[in-house]
């Protein structure tokens, strides 16, 4: 897999750098990026071979993600949130399916979707909330039985790839118990009304729109087809929620210090030491924070949910988020006043870099919850803030 894929994620991120601008400028979702995506099976990646996948490692996925962001890092974190739904899915073996009490329909459910990925639909992810973030416990948005299945009405906030995906991956507390949360994959269509919210500094083309739920999907839409697992799967696998953004930040810093290289060798500055010293230490963070995702994602592939599993995964949030933002600053320096205008390349760059320490877990939730585990606590459980 890791061959086809990596060489495919390569192929299309010069597409996807040719086409980054205009998104950027005109905040549009780059539909071209995921029609490529689709035509070279990318939305299969996390998929199991018998369902007609690629059936990607974590660390396999992380290595595409970074190649993708090198072309584009709006495309490579929309289609993070797919690899996310469906990498979270195709993780659930029996063993662990028995433990969690799924069912064998929801078991046939899930299959169903992890098929239509493989052919080539693709799923954004609704999650946060405003006042809420990403917290799961503090979800207003609810859901509740009725006889044609489940009934869901709420808003969603930072949903990227609003109104292009074709099903969407939303958490929901329920109304007869605000302690139970269960996540539901809404199909795209009636019942789903996406409001343009989104005009942000950086990761302009994602497309991260509002959206509103009023809708009633039928019963096999309840992901695991038993309800509460949400928190659960927040813990037993929170790389697809901590470490997956990731592999794509570290793809954003490699392309600024690229994009830099080029400024600086096409007006002759690349003699000046302190430029070539700026490039070196970035090349050198970059390279230390990639190794990190890389541990990372070995780890979950091999113990996932293991103790020391999770701070690596933590470490790696952490790690990419922040040094994205400090590459990015620090080779637009270099490059000088000109590569701040409009439209060049490392002006956008510098702009998604930094949202690698915004998104959940920020950059200072991260560094808590490793502070904790240093101290010997339970980071999940002794913060001053809930992590879900």
């Amino acid at each position: 897999m890791t061959v086809q894929a990596l060489e495919a994620a390569r192929r299309l991120a010069p597409r996807f750098a040719a086409r980054a601008a205009e998104h950027d400028r005109d905040g549009s979702f780059p539909i071209e990026d995921f029609r490529d995506l689709r035509e070279a099976g990318l939305f299969g990646l996390m998929v199991p071979r018998a369902l007609g996948g690629m059936e990607a490692s974590f660390a396999e996925y992380a290595a595409v993600a970074t190649e993708l962001a090198r072309g584009n890092g709006a495309t490579a974190l929309v289609f993070n949130m797919h690899a996310s739904v469906t990498g979270a899915l195709g993780a659930v073996t029996e063993e662990l399916a028995e433990a969690l009490g799924v069912p064998d329909e929801a078991l046939a459910a899930r299959d169903r979707l992890l098929t239509a990925a493989a052919q080539g639909s693709w799923y954004a992810v609704a999650m946060s909330e405003r006042g809420a973030g990403a917290r799961l416990s503090q979800l207003t948005t609810a859901y509740e039985a009725t006889d044609e299945g489940w009934h869901l009405k709420g808003s969603k906030t930072f949903c990227s790839g609003a109104g292009h995906a074709d099903g969407y991956l939303v958490a929901a507390r329920s109304a007869a118990d605000q302690s139970v949360v269960s996540q539901f994959l809404v199909p795209a269509g009636d019942g789903l009304t996406v409001e343009p919210t989104w005009d942000s500094l950086g990761m302009r083309a994602t497309s991260s729109h509002d959206l509103h739920l009023d809708v009633t999907v039928p019963t096999d839409r309840l992901l695991g087809g038993v309800e509460g697992l949400a928190l659960v799967v927040a813990q037993l696998m929170p790389h697809w929620l901590v470490a997956s953004y990731a592999a794509v930040y570290v793809g954003v810093a490699r392309a600024a210090i690229d994009a830099a290289a080029e400024h600086l060798n096409a007006r002759n500055l690349a003699g000046l030491p302190a430029v070539r010293a700026r490039l070196g230490r970035a090349d050198a963070a970059t390279a230390a924070a990639q190794l990190v995702v890389a541990e990372a994602a070995r780890r979950v592939d091999e113990a996932p949910g293991d103790e020391e599993t999770n701070r690596w995964v933590w470490r790696a949030k952490l790690l990419a988020g922040t040094t994205a933002a400090e590459v990015a600053a620090s080779v637009l320096e270099a490059a000088g006043t000109s590569a701040t205008r409009r439209g060049h390349p490392l002006e956008r760059l510098y702009r998604d870099a930094r949202c690698g320490s915004l998104h959940p877990a920020t950059s200072d939730v991260c560094a808590d919850w490793l502070g904790i585990a240093a101290l010997g606590g339970d980071p999940d459980r002794d913060g001053s803030a809930p992590r879900w």
